[in-house]
């Protein structure tokens, strides 16, 4: 997907936009969808974890959905400030986010390695197999397939670097390497990080059980096979990790949602496109940070058990939102082949197999994921409740049913695509 994303030279130029008039409006609403609900997962999940850091630390505050949610509220509105403040913040806080990612990695890696008062086997970690989804059906296959959610779900967000191209030097190739590079290192980092934690896994029956893991089974483990000051230490490293990206993720959407409303495909574009007398898109920020909040209000909706549903559907909606709309670019590469025009940085004949490759998981992704992880979210099940419900594919059909209705009433009218503000061509200066 990585490399299908860098061959295609208009997301790379243009601030993630990409093609005319039907595409582009389709291929926007698809990413905008993506960027809201990524920003509001990222951004629950590291209040999840700073929930856990503040009881920690002495701060009592609870662990229910309440005091979790009300910490994602707080962290949303921290990230719009530091958003508007300006691009130069942004340099600086992205620099050391990401030393600290690489750097958390290596410290996660040594502290379970060495101080978990214990280690499980190789064979444990490597070949044992434990059915304990909520499913009731499909065996460990079915299982296995609904949990490529998250570890979907992590690689997300690398088209980032195509957002921020209006403000990168050399975009055409550094925003091309920055995806390569992103993916490269995330999945290296992270498959150690997997390892670390597996390895130190205290008590697999209690780190499963709900009522001993609050539904936040990594957080139980830390907190049982290390001592409270290197268990504090590694939730703190967790809970920061996941604030940086919080904030990345909302530097990217709103830049997305700036081009996107520059080109007058959202309700108010005027509005939402204006930059402040620092250059930031503030207007645009707001927007964001305010849906990404509307997004989570159903995890105080339903029933306390079935919080973690609600996060599990914004996942979703964030997954499938942002896959389609890197695979309608990609399938434009494949139908136009040698025609379509790409930049410097490009994969000459491979862009065949690497598109249909993407094009296949995108599908398989994109049903696997609307599907419920509760057999209690089967309206055919006897046990049905709409508390157990992934409401991903509901919020999808709903405003992908909006703005298809809206193109057809209206805007093919009037919408032509990307507006030309910058000069492509290389002039020395």
């Amino acid at each position: 997907m990585g490399l299908g994303v860098s061959d295609l030279r208009r997301i790379v130029l243009v601030g993630g936009r990409i093609g005319r008039s039907r595409v582009g409006w389709f291929t926007g609403w698809f990413n905008l969808i993506g960027q809201i609900a990524v920003t509001a997962a990222i951004d629950y999940g590291a209040a999840v974890f700073a929930t856990a850091v503040l009881n920690v630390i002495g701060i009592d505050i609870g662990t229910d959905r309440t005091a979790i949610f009300l910490v994602f509220v707080v962290i949303l509105v921290a990230h719009a400030v530091l958003n508007a403040i300006g691009t130069r913040l942004s340099a600086l806080i992205n620099n050391v986010s990401a030393w600290w990612h690489v750097a958390g990695v290596l410290i996660f890696v040594a502290v379970l390695g060495i101080g978990a008062n214990h280690h499980q086997s190789a064979g444990f970690v490597f070949t044992k197999t434990v059915e304990n989804s909520a499913i009731g059906f499909g065996g460990v296959g079915f299982s296995f397939l609904l949990g490529l959610l998250h570890a979907q779900y992590t690689f997300t967000g690398y088209d980032a670097s195509a957002h921020m191209s209006e403000e990168t030097h050399d975009a055409a190739r550094s925003a091309a390497k920055g995806i390569i590079n992103t993916i490269v290192v995330s999945a290296v980092a992270g498959y150690l990080l997997i390892l670390a934690v597996t390895f130190a896994i205290p008590n697999l029956d209690d780190a499963l059980n709900p009522d001993k893991n609050s539904g936040y089974p990594v957080i139980f483990i830390l907190r049982n096979s290390l001592d409270s000051f290197w268990s504090g230490l590694l939730l703190i490293i967790a809970a920061v990790a996941q604030l940086f990206c919080g904030y990345a993720s909302v530097t990217a959407a709103s830049r997305m949602l700036f081009a996107f409303a520059r080109d007058g495909a959202v309700p108010g574009s005027a509005y939402w496109c204006r930059l402040s007398a620092r250059k930031v898109p503030v207007h645009a920020v707001l927007f964001i940070s305010f849906w990404a909040f509307v997004l989570l209000i159903p995890s105080m909706l339903v029933p306390a058990a079935n919080a973690p549903t609600a996060y599990a559907a914004a996942t979703s909606v964030a997954t499938i939102g942002l896959y389609i709309a890197y695979g309608i670019p990609i399938l434009l590469r494949q139908w136009h082949g040698a025609r379509f025009t790409t930049g410097p940085w490009q994969l000459g004949t491979w862009y065949r197999p690497v598109g249909i490759i993407s094009l296949v998981w995108i599908v398989v992704i994109s049903v696997l994921f609307i599907l419920p992880t509760d057999a209690k979210g089967f309206p055919w099940n006897d046990g049905f409740t709409w508390n157990a419900v992934n409401y991903a594919p509901i919020a999808l059909v709903a405003v992908v049913g909006a703005i298809t209705v809206w193109w057809l009433a209206s805007a093919r009218r009037w919408f032509t695509g990307p507006r030309r503000t910058v000069d492509e061509t290389s002039v020395p200066v």
